[in-house]
């Protein structure tokens, strides 16, 4: 037992290195960029606030374990900035290398737990992992909108790439499609797009 709460604690002190992880993303005041531990959070409060939406049923627990633990893979792969074409290159094998080394410091039990619990946010096909990756995608996308597309026009991004990265979540609800739009008309009152010349 004493080996287990050990083994508990010091994956827990590595998960510490999760504040560290940048994202391109910023946080609201545009001062910094947000960290994954910060992104996971507003995930969280996302699904929080918005799972009682949905036209069908989603398992709040279920839906919160998947999103606590869908990023945590990049203390060792780091983040990959979702438009960027080239770093995406080699994503999918890097993480699950980094899935292995990660949850495998954890006792058999929970090793298994949260790598099923990462295999099935990262396979997408369960209600609550696409309902929990849409969420990934929402909280960035009101994060670029409520800062004015900061991101965006830093990194050329058009309206089309957006719209386009973001088309996939709109579909699976009235309240992602409202939300969408709502969003969408407000970064276009702001000017939040970079335009292309």
């Amino acid at each position: 037992m004493e080996n287990r709460i050990e083994q508990i604690v010091n994956f827990l002190t590595v998960l510490d290195g999760f504040k560290t992880i940048a994202r391109r993303t910023i946080v609201g005041n545009t001062t910094r960029h947000e960290n994954d531990a910060e992104h996971t959070w507003h995930m969280c409060m996302f699904a929080l606030l918005l799972h009682r939406e949905m036209e069908h049923e989603v398992n709040l627990e279920r839906a919160l374990q998947l999103i606590l633990i869908h990023d945590l893979v990049e203390i060792y792969a780091g983040d990959t900035f979702a438009y960027d074409t080239q770093a995406r290159i080699g994503k999918k094998e890097r993480e699950e290398l980094a899935a292995k080394r990660l949850f495998g410091q954890l006792p058999p039990d929970l090793t298994a737990q949260f790598h099923a619990l990462w295999d099935e946010f990262e396979a997408g096909l369960s209600a609550e992992a696409q309902f929990a990756n849409a969420i990934d995608s929402i909280q960035a996308f009101a994060q670029n909108v409520n800062t004015k597309g900061h991101v965006w026009k830093t990194h050329r991004i058009p309206a089309s790439r957006v719209m386009e990265k973001n088309k996939s979540w709109i579909q699976q609800s009235k309240a992602f499609s409202t939300l969408y739009d709502y969003l969408w008309q407000k970064a276009e009152q702001e000017s939040s797009f970079y335009r292309e010349e």
